[in-house]
């Protein structure tokens, strides 16, 4: 018999939503096994093969569309995730120079020692946006807010990225459960990100020091226009839900 799982289970062990499958269902991204008579969806293991792949795409930042594509032209399941697999054991790599640099940084303020900064930014590539900011905002406003970076202490840097983390998995949640950009709860989030965005030094200001209607805009349609962004929020559709929802803000608000 074969074995097969609701899609409450299933979405609970992805972390994902049932209303997210239910759409990559619609579209035909991940094709439930078989639909009860009540309407129930099940899925089966070549289901969940499909949808990890799916999920492993998204998290790479591709849109429903070029995920389709993707799928499409590589039928063959094991081929497909082993160079999943590769990505993410070089994201892994990444990522343990990462901690590492982090933990000798610690370590080195706890004891006093001369910090090393020939390996505390081992595994960062913290000037990746500096072409793209300096183009729309000048190289005035890259330097600042890179000074800014690069001179916080390390435990509010770290509570800094914290916060910016919460942020955005909190509107990736947001477009998963099909808020509307206009709603209450959009809007907030956006006051959110209006907030983070007023902290940061550099930043094209009014005369309150709040940042202006354009930057505020022009970020949101940047982080539909670069992936490097737009991976942040879910990938092109939740960037898209994120610009739309900062459009009404600054309509509304500035």
């Amino acid at each position: 018999m074969t074995t097969e799982w609701g899609i409450q289970e299933v979405a609970r062990l992805a972390g994902t939503t049932s209303r997210t499958l239910r759409h990559y269902g619609d579209v035909g991204l991940v094709t439930p096994s078989r639909v009860g008579a009540n309407g129930y969806r099940y899925y089966d293991a070549d289901a969940l093969v499909r949808l990890q792949r799916v999920l492993l795409l998204r998290g790479l930042g591709l849109g429903i569309p070029a995920i389709a594509d993707v799928l499409k032209g590589e039928t063959d399941d094991a081929h497909a995730l082993g160079d999943h697999l590769r990505w993410l054991h070089e994201e892994r790599a990444r990522i343990a120079r990462q901690i590492a640099s982090v933990e000798r940084t610690i370590r080195g303020l706890e004891g006093g020692e001369q910090i090393m900064a020939e390996t505390m930014f081992d595994g960062f590539d913290h000037t990746q946006y500096e072409a793209e900011v300096t183009e729309r905002w000048g190289a005035d406003a890259y330097r600042k807010a890179d000074a800014w970076w690069r001179g916080m202490p390390a435990d509010e840097r770290a509570a800094w990225t914290a916060r910016v983390a919460l942020l955005q998995s909190d509107w990736i949640e947001a477009w998963e459960n099909g808020v509307a950009p206009e709603s209450d709860a959009a809007q907030a989030l956006a006051q959110r990100q209006y907030d983070w965005l007023s902290g940061m030094p550099g930043t094209p200001q009014t005369a309150d020091g709040r940042p202006t209607r354009a930057y505020f805009t022009g970020l949101g349609d940047m982080y539909v226009a670069d992936p490097r962004f737009g991976r942040h929020y879910g990938g092109p559709d939740g960037a898209a839900f994120v610009r739309d929802a900062m459009r009404a803000f600054a309509e509304r608000r500035l």
